[in-house]
């Protein structure tokens, strides 16, 4: 909670001239930002002046700040470092986030073993081992593993050689030929195999030309003998070995370590995300490139996005390179080369090219980073029109000042058997899974729709009214779960009847929640909405009446798929009880291989006898009871 007598304009006069970090807090103790500050006094200060043109989302924050909390470090790279891990932990509102949380992997070579191993690993140690990459592709790195070792016959087992050598068979790696065998004493000497090792570590050290020679050669062979699945394996290791070498580009200085970051921000909508283009270079080659989202941009310059963005795409990964060009000076720019520096444990350079290929490179990265962007618009243009476009078309439809949350309730039962009633919910267009529910009707026991959705509407808003209630008790009301938040807007897959049904449950409940009736024609088509007694048509080519249909879709399926496990679990259940041979252990891996009763009975005997944990005898004497009992009863 907000300290008492915490007075804004007293406390900036207490704050000290010193490097720190700054916490701001709202009304409801939440934190909402957290910045680094070079001398607190003068940074936090600057938040509450007026008239600065700081923009939109920076005044949003402001207004909401409640009050502030401060944390003095002796440099402002210890500034940088714990608003790093700050922001890293709390991960505030107001606060520019990378949106991937991307790490690449390593191939690592453990040289220090008798008999050296190439793994694949996400971190690198300092330990005796050589470590390549990183690599943008895990898929492309496991290929390539997979092709040095099986190319020079190394292994991938855990065993402690040699000092285990001859205690336990060879592992089938051996038998197929993939591995020379060096856990089998007189198999392979320690000479031929690290010259197995010294191969595949040039080939990792940028001499491809010898392993991909041999590989066409294969392929070639391969296709020459009519072996095509055989020369499909090669062409995809060719494929893997080429996106690991990648020939592409060169920079200008060899063998060198360097990351080209180019940006983009959506100049129009100033709370629009932006993009982060890194190209990676190492070793003087182009190795791969992604792409980054970061949120929460509105009214950032592009240099201060690129500032958050290396402090926090840095801090994450576990290589740093001697040198990252970008576009434009950012203001903590000798700070976070020193920070990485530290980490790196080597001198790192913040650089602005101004000529040549590195320039070039640069602004290639920033028209990936556009390019990604103008097409990422577009689809958000056309998803936001799915989605939050056919929202607005509801409200404007019935008059609503919003349709953000949306719930919907079916029932389905065949002759009052197993009654159940499904809850599936839209939020802003897009159905939110995490929040649908499923009832078992308990009071009903024949073919009543009426009776069961009102045991539905009611059980879930009675638990909804106590879980706000609780919330409120313990102060938490902005953690509002499933049944806790209301719709703006309640669909009944039905006309007059279910929205009848739903209101006066609302009633009863005190609770005014606008309620339509989703009504369907005589083809069982979605025709328009049953609200305030009166059935609205609308536009079906309309994006608010294809999101109504899918709603209505979605919580059909979802209550039938539940009404089907229901009735396929009790028949099973109940069939299976009377099959001499057949106990629980047995049941259950019956009931966990066939989705339904009908496929039990039409499986033949081979395929019964195939589900773990049943003998043939018994699938003979599952297959005799259906077919039997099939013949007694035609």
């Amino acid at each position: 909670m907000v300290p008492e007598k915490f007075d804004i304009r007293e406390e900036l006069h207490k704050l000290p001239h010193k490097p720190g970090v700054y916490i701001m807090h709202d009304q409801n103790d939440a934190i909402i930002y957290i910045g680094k500050a070079k001398i607190l006094h003068n940074r936090v200060r600057s938040y509450f002046r007026s008239n600065i043109g700081r923009g939109p989302a920076i005044d949003s924050m402001v207004r909401q700040i409640a009050y502030f909390e401060y944390i003095v470090t002796d440099s402002e790279l210890e500034a940088l470092i714990l608003e790093n891990n700050l922001i890293k932990e709390h991960r505030p509102k107001y606060n520019t986030m990378l949106v991937d949380d991307k790490t690449y992997p390593y191939i690592k070579v453990t040289v220090g073993e008798e008999y050296p191993r190439i793994l694949f690993s996400r971190v690198r140690k300092k330990d005796k081992a050589r470590y390549f990459g990183p690599f943008t592709s895990a898929a492309a790195v496991h290929d390539t593993i997979e092709l040095l070792n099986r190319m020079y016959g190394l292994r991938d087992c855990r065993r402690n050689l040699p000092a285990d050598a001859g205690k336990e068979r060879p592992c089938l790696n051996y038998y197929m030929k993939r591995c020379t065998g060096p856990c089998l004493k007189g198999s392979v000497t320690k000479e031929e195999y690290r010259a197995g090792v010294e191969l595949a570590l040039e080939f990792l050290s940028g001499n491809y030309s010898l392993i991909i020679k041999d590989l066409t050669q294969k392929m070639q062979k391969a296709s020459d003998d009519m072996n095509y699945e055989e020369a499909m394996h090669y062409r995809d290791l060719l494929s893997s070995v080429r996106q690991i070498s990648q020939k592409q580009k060169m920079s200008e200085g060899a063998g060198e370590d360097r990351d080209i970051l180019g940006i983009a921000v959506d100049e129009e909508n100033s709370d629009a995300d932006a993009v982060v283009q890194t190209f990676f270079i190492r070793d003087g080659r182009l190795i791969g490139r992604e792409h980054f989202y970061m949120n929460h941009v509105g009214g950032k310059t592009q240099e201060e996005i690129l500032s958050e963005f290396m402090k926090q795409f840095y801090a994450g990964t576990p290589y740093i390179p001697h040198t990252i060009s970008i576009p434009a000076p950012v203001e903590d720019q000798e700070v976070i080369a020193q920070w990485l520096s530290a980490r790196r444990e080597q001198k790192v350079s913040i650089l602005v090219p101004v000529k040549g290929q590195k320039e070039k490179l640069v602004e290639l990265a920033n028209e990936n980073a556009a390019m990604i962007l103008h097409k990422d618009k577009e689809r958000l243009r056309r998803e936001e029109g799915r989605t939050i476009g056919a929202v607005k078309e509801i409200a404007e439809l019935l008059h609503l000042q919003k349709a953000d949350r949306m719930e919907s309730y079916d029932i389905s039962d065949i002759s009052g058997f197993a009654n159940v009633g499904s809850m599936v919910v839209y939020e802003k267009g897009k159905p939110k899974r995490s929040d649908y529910r499923k009832f078992r009707i308990r009071t009903v026991a024949g073919p009543d729709d009426y009776a069961c959705m009102r045991e539905v509407l009611e059980r879930r808003f009675t638990h909804g009214l106590q879980e706000q209630q609780e919330l409120l008790a313990q102060n938490r009301d902005r953690e509002l779960g499933s049944f806790s938040r209301f719709p703006d807007l309640i669909l009944m897959d039905g006309g007059r009847g279910q929205v009848n049904i739903c209101l006066s449950v609302l009633k009863e409940l005190n609770l005014e929640i606008p309620v339509a009736g989703m009504v369907k024609d005589d083809n069982h088509r979605t025709r328009g909405l049953y609200y305030h007694n009166v059935e609205i048509p609308i536009d079906t080519h309309s994006e608010g009446f294809k999101l109504i249909t899918r709603i209505q879709d979605e919580t059909h399926r979802f209550a039938i798929e539940y009404h089907r496990s229901l009735r396929s679990s009790a028949q099973v259940h109940s069939l299976l009880d009377d099959i001499p041979g057949v106990g629980p252990a047995r049941k259950k891996a019956l009931m966990k291989h066939f989705a339904a009763i009908e496929d039990l009975r039409n499986a033949q005997v081979g395929e019964i006898a195939s589900v773990p944990g049943i003998p043939r005898e018994t699938a003979q004497e599952i297959f005799r009871f259906f077919h039997e009992k099939d013949e007694a009863h035609p």
